[in-house]
């Protein structure tokens, strides 16, 4: 019976999703249409044909099938996107969807270690504010914590390159050749979000050493250490699971700046490049997948947040 209500939730959820998704698409769609450039006349310039004749580019536009009415063009993508076809990409000649699955593992890599940095600082910083409660310690740590929320992603890409590539020569500043090519963007996409977590986890901490079930803890002899991490930590990781899985589901949605200072061949900088050319089906793959991917995975923080706190109730009903 649980197993089936589970089942129903997860249904509900996608069936949910998929006006969402077509909403975001056409949105996307739109704006492509209203941006300034031709896809045919970029196609034909970047294909160093010099300025292209009216009779080639509208030959193109009508191989391209953008002659036709804008509604028709759309029409057209849904239906075939119903079949599992995206369409063919413009300006790389190939399936959108191969050409976006070729790129996801690149992107997949640097969120998986964007969230690992998060998760391990995020936790460890807000343990030791809460441990140091009223020390230089803590006021260092949430000083640290302050200034990196203050400092937005490219900037701390920058930074990171700085001093690691330029100054110290120790590690890759673009591409991933090697999986230490992962660790500069991966930081720089993170330090914000982990910064984040530290300072809700702390908070979160100091409510649940303040509640009953941590005064009887130490009522019964327990050491404060021992209180903070069985009984105040559990309690206060919800909410900060929480935010690090919608955390994880935006990085994987494309870290667009940050895979472009570090030239990163990942769905974000492909996304760029999708509107660089004006390649309608491809900035729609790229809309749709992320778009599914958020739905994936907030689903999944869903069944994961039910599982650490029996309290939730999944679809908000016994």
């Amino acid at each position: 019976m649980e197993m089936n209500a589970l089942q129903r939730y997860i249904v509900r959820r996608l069936l949910g999703g998929v006006p969402v998704l077509l909403g975001i698409s056409l949105l996307a769609f739109l704006l492509a249409q209203l941006s300034p450039g031709d896809p045919a006349e970029i196609m034909l310039e970047g294909a160093g044909m010099g300025i292209p004749s009216a009779e080639e580019v509208a030959s193109l536009h009508a191989y391209l099938g953008l002659d036709a009415p804008p509604y028709v063009q759309y029409g057209i993508w849904l239906w075939r996107i119903l079949q599992g076809d995206g369409g063919m990409s413009f300006h790389l000649g190939m399936p959108v969807f191969d050409a976006l699955l070729a790129r996801l593992p690149v992107t997949a890599a640097l969120a998986a270690a964007a969230l690992g940095w998060a998760v391990a600082g995020g936790i460890g910083l807000g343990l030791l504010m809460a441990r140091m409660r009223g020390t230089v310690v803590e006021a260092l740590v949430r000083g640290v914590t302050q200034v990196m929320l203050a400092a937005p992603s490219f900037l701390m890409a920058v930074l990171l390159i700085l001093v690691f590539g330029v100054w110290l020569h120790v590690l890759p500043t673009n591409g991933v050749d090697t999986a230490q090519g992962y660790i500069l963007p991966s930081l720089a996409l993170a330090l914000v979000t982990l910064a984040m977590a530290a300072q809700l986890l702390d908070s979160q901490l100091r409510d649940a050493l303040a509640s009953f079930y941590a005064q009887t803890a130490r009522l019964r002899g327990l050491s404060e250490a021992r209180v903070l991490l069985t009984y105040a930590l559990p309690n206060a990781l919800v909410p900060v699971a929480a935010m690090l899985g919608n955390f994880f589901a935006a990085v994987l949605g494309g870290a667009i700046i940050v895979e472009t200072v570090f030239a990163l061949p990942g769905i974000g900088s492909l996304a760029l490049e999708a509107i660089h050319y004006r390649d309608y089906p491809l900035l729609q793959g790229y809309v749709l997948l992320l778009g599914g991917i958020y739905v994936l995975v907030t689903i999944a923080v869903d069944l994961v947040l039910a599982r650490m706190d029996p309290r939730i109730v999944l679809g908000g009903r016994e």
